[in-house]
């Protein structure tokens, strides 16, 4: 019901960012072991700057102009945007791979310098497709779990290299469709303040 309920009020307290194969399955369960409950396809990207992460959804409506008015008459769906955007603190074989471009198996160790390891950047843009997930908790008994099927990292940040401050990858994760009428992306939430009208889903 509509009206002032500071109980419905959300800050993100904490959470993570995961990644996995496109259309890995979702989180359904909820229990005291979060990395249990995504399952062993995802990988936690681990710790993120203090920002946090910026949910952004862009929808471009296009006129529709007519000679009988100067106000358009409707409007025209003509794109979508969802993103996140967040950046990452941990340098690792998840990560640079995730923001370069490119995957785990193409960071290389030699036989003969086994505490030396090697990442090609590569000499142009690859498609680097992943599903991501997010998840953030208010407390011990609200979390919020979202998660983009298919995706790609659309932007990155330049990394500042500085004696007072932490290197961070900054990326911008751009939702793909992923066809036959499935869904851009999906929240699923342990949250009470919802009320779910009877006979609207399973």
């Amino acid at each position: 019901m509509a009206g002032n309920n500071s109980s419905e009020i959300r800050v993100a307290g904490t959470g993570r960012i995961l990644v996995a194969d496109i259309n890995a399955p979702l989180p359904a369960a909820f229990t005291d072991d979060p990395s249990a409950d995504w399952g062993v396809e995802w990988t936690d990207l681990g710790y993120t700057s203090t920002d946090g992460v910026t949910f952004s959804k862009k929808d471009k409506l296009d006129p529709v102009e007519t000679w009988q008015s100067i106000s358009p008459a409707r409007f025209v769906y003509a794109d979508r945007d969802l993103t996140l955007k967040f950046s990452m603190l941990q340098f690792n074989e998840d990560t640079l791979p995730f923001f370069l471009g490119g995957a785990a198996a193409d960071i290389r160790r030699d036989a003969t310098k086994p505490d030396i390891v090697q990442f090609d950047v590569p000499d142009g843009p690859t498609f680097d497709e992943r599903a991501l997930g997010l998840e953030f908790t208010d407390g011990t008994a609200v979390t919020y779990r979202f998660v983009i099927p298919r995706g790609q990292v659309t932007a990155t940040d330049d990394i500042k290299l500085a004696r007072k401050a932490a290197a961070m990858l900054g990326v911008t994760f751009t939702a793909l469709s992923p066809g036959n009428d499935q869904a851009l992306a999906t929240f699923v939430m342990k949250d009470a303040a919802y009320q779910v009208p009877a006979g609207a889903g399973a």
